[in-house]
This record gives C-alpha cells, sequence and structure tokens, in this order.
C-alpha cells in the first residue's frame, strides 16, 4: 500500500467524463424502482457496459467484470434505476492488478454527473466512505479519509461483502457482516445504485462484482 496518499490529502482521481464513455457504462436512468431488487448479473438487465481506452465493463459468467486499464483513474456503470432508503449490498472480488486500489458500491447517484455517495474498500485492508461530486472526491463522511479496518479480508481471489443500511440521512456501514462506521448525512436522497473500480497503485485493476441487491429497510 502507498499509504501516504490515503493518509494525507483526499485523492482525487483522473477521471475522463467524455460523452461517450458516460453512455457505454453509465446505463439509462428510469423512474422509481421497486424494492426488492437484486441482480445477479445473469442477464444484462439495463447495466451500462462498454470498453474504452481506460476500462473494460462485461457482464459474462453471472458477474460484473469490471477492470480498469490506466492508473490514477475512477471509474464506474450503474444499474439504471432509482432508489432511496433501502439496505444496499455487493459482494466485490477483485482477481488482478495491485492491492494499492479502490473498488466499491456507489449509491443514491446521479452517475451522469458524478454525484454519489461511495462505499470503498482496498485490496490491502482499507475502506473510504464519502461523497463524490462532478467525478471527483468531495468529501469523506467517515474518518478522515482512508482508514485501515480488520472487517476488509485482503489480497486478490477474496471476496468482501459490502452493505450500507440507508435510512433517510442515517447511514450505516459495513463489511462482512461487521459494522465499521455510521453517519448523518442529508446531501443526497434518491437515485442510482452502481460499482466503482479505482487504480490508485498502478493501472490493471479488475474485480468481479455479483449479488447485488437492494431490499426494504428492517
Amino acid at each position: 500500500m502507498n499509504h501516504q496518499p490515503k493518509n494525507s490529502t483526499p485523492f482525487r482521481a483522473v477521471l475522463y467524463l467524455i460523452l461517450g464513455l458516460l453512455i457505454a457504462l453509465t446505463g439509462c436512468r428510469t423512474g422509481g424502482s421497486d424494492l426488492p431488487f437484486f441482480e445477479t448479473f445473469d442477464e444484462p438487465g439495463d447495466w451500462g457496459v462498454g470498453e474504452d481506452a481506460y476500462s473494460i465493463g462485461v457482464i459474462q459468467d453471472g458477474v460484473y467484470d469490471f477492470k480498469v486499464l490506466e492508473n490514477d483513474i475512477s471509474r464506474w456503470a450503474s444499474a439504471g434505476k432509482v432508489f432511496g432508503d433501502g439496505v444496499y449490498e455487493v459482494e466485490a472480488t477483485p482477481v488482478e492488478g495491485p492491492l494499492d486500489n479502490g473498488y466499491g458500491l456507489l449509491f443514491r447517484a446521479d452517475p451522469n454527473k458524478g454525484d454519489f455517495y461511495l462505499f470503498k474498500i482496498s485490496g490491502d485492508g482499507y475502506a473510504w466512505i464519502g461523497r463524490y461530486r462532478d467525478g471527483a472526491e468531495e468529501a469523506t463522511i467517515i474518518g478522515e479519509h482512508w482508514f485501515a479496518t480488520p472487517a476488509v479480508t485482503p489480497g486478490l481471489n477474496v471476496t468482501n461483502k459490502l452493505r450500507v443500511q440507508a435510512e433517510a440521512g442515517n447511514l450505516i456501514f459495513f463489511v462482512n457482516d461487521q459494522e465499521i462506521g455510521r453517519v448523518t448525512d442529508n446531501t443526497f436522497t434518491t437515485g442510482d445504485v452502481g460499482l466503482l473500480v479505482q487504480t490508485l497503485g498502478g493501472a490493471g485493476v479488475r474485480v468481479l462484482f455479483d449479488n447485488l441487491s437492494v431490499r426494504p429497510l428492517p
């Protein structure tokens, strides 16, 4: 892990927000979406997929297979839905690239503008929880920036489960069923759900996502 960027000033990824690339990877927003929503990636659905000079996103073999090809880039793909309160969950397995990376779940998103909450972890055992605005990190909402947590299982070819319980502005975050933080933030109230991969320590980060769901609050 390149610890200095994670523990000092916030990292702002180089983002290539080219219109054609956004159309390929963000999907098509629809009206309010019913719960529960389950995505096993056995069918394409409304997910954005595509390939460009910076990333490849494809649904195959029952997963969303997402690879970022250049360093210092965040790329995301979304479901084309609109949700508000609920329990958001996804399983993520990094399979290639350096462990100095970021991958995770975005929610209450306007992916075309690059506005959303983001819950991401790294292959070497860190987490980052905050908001993106206009395609870049706007603020962390738990901790000072990246923070180490034993809840994350580090390494390649290991699966971590990320879960967010969102009720109005009350947000609770879990990794592998262990709570790692909670906060009240009312910046975003509704929006899409999606996936993100970020390169930090080198190109070629590839993550497989599966079993994404948005369920009613308990």
